[in-house]
C-alpha cells in the first residue's frame, strides 16, 4: 500500500459505491450501445436506423467518456489508498491496463467512428458497414464483463512486486534487535 495514501473506512466504502456505479454505468451504456447497433442493422426503416445511430452517438459523445473516466479514477484511489495496491495483483494490474484499452479505443475508435456512420446513414438511409457498428459495443462488453468477473474471483494471486512487498514485511527481525519473546523472558527473569 502506499504510505502517502490510506484511504479512512468511510472513504472507501464512498470510493468503492462510486466506482461500483460508474461500472456498472458504463457496462449498462455499452449494453444501450449494442441494442441500438442491432436495432439500426436489423431495421427496415431508414428512420429508426438513423435515430439508432444517432443515440449511439450522443451516448458516446456525453456519457462514455465520462463514466470511463470516473470508473478509472475511483479504480486508482481504491487501488493505491488500500492494501491491494497497482502492482501488487494481477487481476487488478490487468483490469488497470484493460481500462486504458477501452478508454483509448472508446476516445479513438468508436466515437470517430459513429460520427461516420452517422453521416452515412444521413445520406443512405442504411448503415455502411454493419460488423464495425457491433463490433465495438461487443468487444468492449466482452472486456467489462471479463473486468467484473475477474473484480469477483480475484484469481492468479500476487505479482512480483507483490509478493517482495509481502517478503519485505515477513522479513525475520534482524540481529540487533532481539524477539518480543526474548525481550518478556528478559524482563520477567530482571523481576523475578
Amino acid at each position: 500500500m502506499n504510505p502517502s495514501l490510506k484511504l479512512s473506512r468511510p472513504a472507501r466504502r464512498a470510493s468503492v459505491v462510486v466506482h461500483v456505479v460508474a461500472s456498472a454505468s458504463w457496462l449498462g451504456l455499452t449494453l444501450g450501445l449494442l441494442a441500438l447497433a442491432v436495432t439500426a442493422i436489423t431495421t427496415g426503416s431508414a428512420v429508426t436506423a438513423e435515430a439508432s445511430v444517432r443515440a449511439m452517438k450522443l451516448f458516446a459523445d456525453w456519457l462514455l467518456l465520462p463514466v470511463a473516466f470516473l470508473t478509472l479514477l475511483t479504480g486508482l484511489l481504491l487501488s493505491l489508498g488500500t492494501p491491494w495496491g497497482l502492482a501488487r495483483h494481477r487481476w487488478v494490474y490487468l483490469k488497470f491496463w484493460l481500462t486504458l484499452a477501452t478508454i483509448t479505443a472508446t476516445a479513438f475508435a468508436l466515437r470517430p467512428g459513429l460520427g461516420a456512420t452517422v453521416t452515412a446513414v444521413a445520406e443512405t438511409g442504411s448503415v455502411p458497414d454493419t460488423t464495425d457498428i457491433v463490433m465495438g459495443p461487443i468487444v468492449s462488453l466482452s472486456a467489462y464483463v471479463f473486468m467484473t468477473v475477474i473484480s469477483i474471483l480475484k484469481p492468479w494471486g500476487l505479482t512480483r512486486r507483490g509478493r517482495n512487498a509481502r517478503a519485505a514485511v515477513r522479513r525475520p527481525v534482524s540481529a540487533e534487535r532481539p524477539p518480543a519473546a526474548s525481550l518478556r523472558a528478559g524482563w520477567h527473569e530482571r523481576l523475578g
